[in-house]
C-alpha cells in the first residue's frame, strides 16, 4: 500500500529530530559517493542514480517537510565541499531545491504515489541541472542531453522512489512495535 496524503509522520521529539536529521545527512552523503562511484552511462557524464534520493523522499514523506529539505541541502553543501567543487555543488544545489519543491507539491497534492513523486523529482532534478549548465557556459547547445537526462531521471526516480516506498514501510512497522 502507498503512503497516503494524510499518513502519520515518524514520531520523533525536536531533540530526537536533530539526531535523526544528523543521521540521515550522513547517510545521504555516503549514498551520494557510492553513486558517484557507479558508471550508469560513461558516455554521458553526470547521470547517477541518485541514491541520496531515497533518503531525501524518506524524510520527506516520515519527517516534517522542513527537515527534509534541511537534510537535502546540508547534503549538497557538504558533498560538494567534499567531492564536487564549487562548480558541482551549484548543479547539484539547483536539482535538489527543484525537484524537492517538486515532490513536495506533488506529494502534497496526494495525487500521485511515492513512485510517481520520486519519477518527477528525478526528471526535474536532471532538467534543474541542466538549466544552470545552460547558465554558466552560456550556451543553450546543451539541450541535446535533455532527452537523455529526463529518461534516466524517470528510470532513476522509479527505482528511488519503490526504494523509499519499502523503506518507508519498514520503519512505520518498527515505529509501531
Amino acid at each position: 500500500m502507498m503512503p497516503s496524503r494524510d499518513e502519520k509522520k515518524l514520531p520523533v521529539s525536536p531533540s530526537g529530530r536533530v539526531a535523526v536529521c544528523a543521521v540521515l545527512v550522513t547517510l545521504s552523503m555516503l549514498l551520494s559517493y557510492i553513486d558517484s562511484l557507479i558508471p550508469i552511462l560513461p558516455q554521458f557524464p553526470g547521470i547517477r542514480l541518485g541514491l541520496a534520493n531515497i533518503v531525501i523522499l524518506t524524510a520527506l514523506y516520515m519527517l516534517p517537510e522542513g527537515c527534509a529539505l534541511l537534510i537535502n541541502i546540508i547534503r549538497v553543501l557538504l558533498a560538494g565541499l567534499l567531492f564536487t567543487g564549487v562548480t558541482g555543488m551549484m548543479y547539484s544545489l539547483s536539482g535538489a531545491i527543484l525537484s524537492f519543491f517538486v515532490m513536495y507539491l506533488l506529494k502534497k497534492s496526494g495525487l500521485f504515489s511515492i513512485i510517481g513523486v520520486s519519477l518527477a523529482g528525478g526528471a526535474v532534478h536532471n532538467a534543474g541541472q541542466l538549466f544552470v549548465a545552460i547558465l554558466l557556459i552560456s550556451n543553450t547547445g546543451v539541450l541535446y542531453y535533455l532527452p537523455v537526462l529526463i529518461l534516466t531521471g524517470i528510470l532513476t526516480g522509479i527505482l528511488t522512489g519503490f526504494i523509499s516506498h519499502i523503506l518507508i514501510q519498514r520503519l512505520k512497522y518498527i515505529s509501531s512495535t
